[in-house]
């Protein structure tokens, strides 16, 4: 069977990759006052779609100690992140398991992360999505409820 064949039958069944690019998309508001561009991101007709994209981060901007029951993977693409008591920069890669604790996050000098989040293998938990990330209009004061999920 050739390459062609083989890819019409597996159709049925497997799905093809999904390509985008992310100066095709506009910078989105983010609910910690950070930018985002969502490749992809989990919607109901595709609930086990991760969020991947991208997350920019104005210098002191940041987040508080808040918990989720999804996992997600970060790479720190630009820019000095102190996450917990400690420094992060370019090339460092954080793995933040299903349920996790994610720690307050700031950065003196503005950055850039890649993220992936997908539905945690422990917890059955997707990512949150579209309009949590992604606003549109003014953003939301952050409430406790916020950290919670």
């Amino acid at each position: 069977m050739d390459i062609k064949a083989m890819a019409e039958q597996d159709q049925a069944t497997h799905h093809m990759p999904e390509y985008r690019r992310p100066e095709d998309m506009e910078w989105e508001m983010g609910r910690f006052k950070n930018k985002t561009k969502f490749l992809f991101h989990t919607r109901p007709e595709r609930p086990t779609e991760p969020n991947a994209g991208f997350l920019h981060y104005e210098p002191g901007a940041g987040f508080r100690l808040h918990k989720h029951d999804f996992s997600q993977v970060w790479y720190v693409i630009e820019g000095e992140f102190k996450m917990g008591e400690k420094m992060y920069g370019p090339g460092t890669v954080a793995f933040h398991p299903g349920p996790h604790i994610e720690e307050a996050m700031v950065t003196e000098t503005g950055g850039t992360l890649f993220f992936v989040q997908y539905q945690g293998p422990t917890t059955g938990a997707r990512p949150v999505y579209e309009g949590r990330m992604n606003i549109k209009g003014e953003v939301p004061e952050i409430t406790e409820k916020d950290l919670e999920r």
